[in-house]
């Protein structure tokens, strides 16, 4: 047993049973102070004040947190981190003036990513996607959703996939994987859209679920669609989404980030797990979610990076449903995986509570990837990936100063690293 003691608050205390917090719940964080928590194996045995500890034994192992905070480790329910090399290029377009919008529409932005992995061997592609996510993990990240999307051919989406099965069979974060082939037109099948989307319903998704019978890890769980203006349409989303659920894949979608794409709607018709961007939505992307599983998760990382609207998290919360953030961990939109930035920038430009930011950074992203039940709270039996902050004086904290460090150690799986 390891035993954490001295812990001036633990935060994020959630029941058994709760996987989501919507509405007026966003506001709750329920906190301990002056407490102990124990780790056995991978995960939460138990927790209590100080004045409860348990007799710790002469094979136990004692941690004196020192008056810092304990916290559940993010989780980044929607990232892009496998790719091969950056597009510095296109941020000084960016900076020149030009729009992500017109960046693809001159073959660049995802299609330029595309041409890079094809030349990128699978083993220097695992190189650069673990750097990463060992980049994450030391900054407090636990759980990790991965999208392929930039193989854009069968072979160089399945050369993703494989990769990021192998991040998860050596990282002792929790990854998930999701097919999004649908991430932009592949660039043999530049004019002939509808060629390129009976590729992937007929081609890439059957060789998915080929895969995913007959390996004891699926190489991918989810299938996603980028269902914007410039990219898929609302009837080729539908398309899409229909063809995954068929071979098991639950439905995901980025959806409402250049335009209003009808793609919100969507997600709802499909029950998806979450409809993510949503830089832009109106009072009828938020009745299309009233009383849907599907999680509303927004990306203010995409936001700051391309100068563009944040998602309006407040409107969603006051109408009754919960949010999840994440941090869109991509080469050209928003190169960064940082999760408290992510937490700060829900404060700081979305004006979300210090305690709705949290419980969006938690347990909702935790929600959004499909992984509540285990991770995103302080839970007796769920697995122990947690942050040990140094002191500080409260949770609100870690967002007002941004970028001070904050972290003394990451604990995933009860081990720290």
């Amino acid at each position: 047993m390891i035993y954490l003691t001295n812990i001036a608050a633990l935060a994020g205390i959630v029941p058994r049973g709760v996987l989501r917090k919507q509405g007026a719940e966003m506001d709750e964080l329920s906190t301990l102070r002056d407490a102990y928590l124990a780790i056995r194996g991978t995960d939460i045995d138990s927790f209590g004040p100080m004045s409860a500890l348990p007799e710790i034994g002469a094979e136990d192992e004692v941690i004196d947190a020192g008056g810092g905070h304990v916290l559940p480790a993010f989780c980044d329910s929607h990232t892009h981190i496998c790719f091969a090399g950056t597009r510095e290029q296109e941020f000084i377009d960016k900076i020149k003036g030009l729009s992500y919008a017109e960046i693809a529409a001159r073959g660049g932005g995802i299609l330029n990513s595309a041409d890079l992995l094809h030349r990128t061997g699978e083993e220097e592609l695992y190189r650069q996607t673990m750097s990463r996510v060992d980049e994450i993990t030391r900054m407090g990240t636990g759980a990790i959703e991965i999208k392929s999307g930039y193989g854009l051919t069968t072979e160089d989406e399945l050369k993703m996939l494989r990769v990021i099965r192998r991040i998860r069979e050596s990282s002792r974060a929790v990854i998930k994987a999701t097919f999004l082939g649908a991430h932009a037109v592949g660039r043999a099948y530049l004019g002939r859209q509808k060629d390129y989307v009976d590729l992937v319903c007929s081609e890439m998704i059957p060789a998915i679920g080929a895969e995913n019978k007959t390996s004891p890890v699926p190489i991918a769980e989810y299938v996603d669609v980028f269902c914007d203006e410039g990219f898929f349409t609302p009837e080729e989303t539908d398309r899409i989404l229909t063809a995954g659920k068929a071979y098991g894949l639950v439905p995901k979608i980025h959806a409402n980030e250049l335009a209003y794409s009808g793609g919100v709607q969507v997600a709802a018709a499909h029950d998806a797990l979450s409809v993510d961007h949503l830089e832009r939505t109106t009072d009828a992307e938020i009745e299309a979610l009233r009383g849907k599983r599907t999680m509303p998760t927004m990306l203010p990382g995409s936001s700051f990076f391309l100068g563009i609207p944040y998602g309006k998290a407040r409107e969603f919360i006051q109408a009754g449903l919960g949010i999840a953030l994440a941090s869109d961990y991509n080469p050209g939109s928003s190169p960064s995986g940082d999760m408290r930035f992510v937490m700060a920038m829900g404060c700081i430009k979305m004006r979300l509570t210090p305690a709705q930011a949290f419980n969006a950074v938690t347990l909702n992203s935790a929600y959004a990837m499909g992984v509540s039940d285990i991770l995103g709270s302080i839970t007796e039996g769920k697995r122990a990936n947690l942050i040990l902050t140094d002191p500080i004086p409260s949770l609100a904290h870690i967002s007002y100063c941004h970028h001070s460090p904050f972290i003394r150690k990451v604990f995933l799986g009860g081990e720290a690293i």
